[in-house]
């Protein structure tokens, strides 16, 4: 009898052990955010470790990239979407927990240039001439069909009256972050991206920025997956705090809901 109860303590120290990855593990969020999220979001993401013990796997990509890759079953808990469109399209897809959504954070639009380059100063508004600015030079964004950055600068573009010219001077990035570094790396004469960009990279400068009414306005929703785990409902409690306003504004972007404490 002695035996057997011990053989049956030692299987539950096994079982217990085997378990313990596992527990851990179920600490961990899984956040797919649109790549210009990156710089604001490893520092929240530190805070909240810190303040939690839970960890995170994040990936950064083109906001159309990760809604399809949720779509596909990738497991995510959260995304944050840098246009609400990608976001209305998880939902029609139903892998969004649509009550959770909460239009979170405003950005803007900005031309860029490599940090030495000549151009500055640059008047955007109706009728200026992009094509000519870029000279022999390429233009670097998100592609306009897809990433939420291309689309807003082709909507400006048009609106200002210089899509046409400049069209053919695009090269088309993967996300916004690839267009920043072809102009980072002197690969493009111009860009644009989003100002919160431009701001974390030394390499480039901004020289204009695009009028606010010149495109539909930028709005960055995030939301939990309809798989989500059930630790991320304190997650999205905590980007929408005090804390996490304070982290985000000091990247450049606009809070766009009351703060909780």
């Amino acid at each position: 009898m002695f035996r057997i109860t011990g053989l049956f303590t030692a299987f539950v120290l096994l079982a217990g052990a085997s378990l313990s990855p596992a527990s851990a593990e179920d600490k961990t969020i899984t956040v797919f955010a649109a790549a210009s999220m990156k710089n604001a979001l490893d520092e929240i993401d530190a805070a909240y470790t810190a303040k939690t013990g839970v960890k995170f796997s994040v990936s950064y990509a083109a906001s159309s990239v990760l809604a399809k890759q949720i779509e596909q079953g990738a497991p995510a808990d959260v995304f944050v979407s840098a246009d609400t469109d990608w976001m209305d399209y998880a939902v029609s897809k139903k892998t969004i927990n649509e009550p959770s959504r909460v239009n979170l954070l405003g950005n803007s639009i900005v031309l860029i240039a490599p940090k030495d380059s000549k151009i500055d100063n640059v008047t955007i508004a109706q009728g200026f001439d992009l094509a000519k600015l870029a000279g022999d030079g390429r233009i670097a964004t998100g592609d306009v069909k897809s990433v939420p950055v291309g689309k807003y600068a082709k909507a400006a573009l048009e609106k200002l009256g210089a899509w046409q010219a400049a069209e053919p001077k695009f090269a088309m990035a993967e996300s916004v972050r690839a267009a920043l570094t072809l102009v980072a790396r002197g690969e493009a004469n111009l860009g644009i991206v989003y100002s919160t960009d431009a701001k974390v990279e030394p390499g480039v400068k901004i020289v204009g920025t695009f009028p606010a009414d010149s495109h539909p306005a930028i709005i960055y929703p995030v939301a939990a997956t309809t798989t989500a785990k059930g630790e991320t409902n304190d997650y999205l409690a905590f980007l929408r705090s005090t804390a996490a306003k304070t982290i985000l504004e000091k990247y450049g972007f606009k809070f766009l809901i009351s703060p909780t404490t």
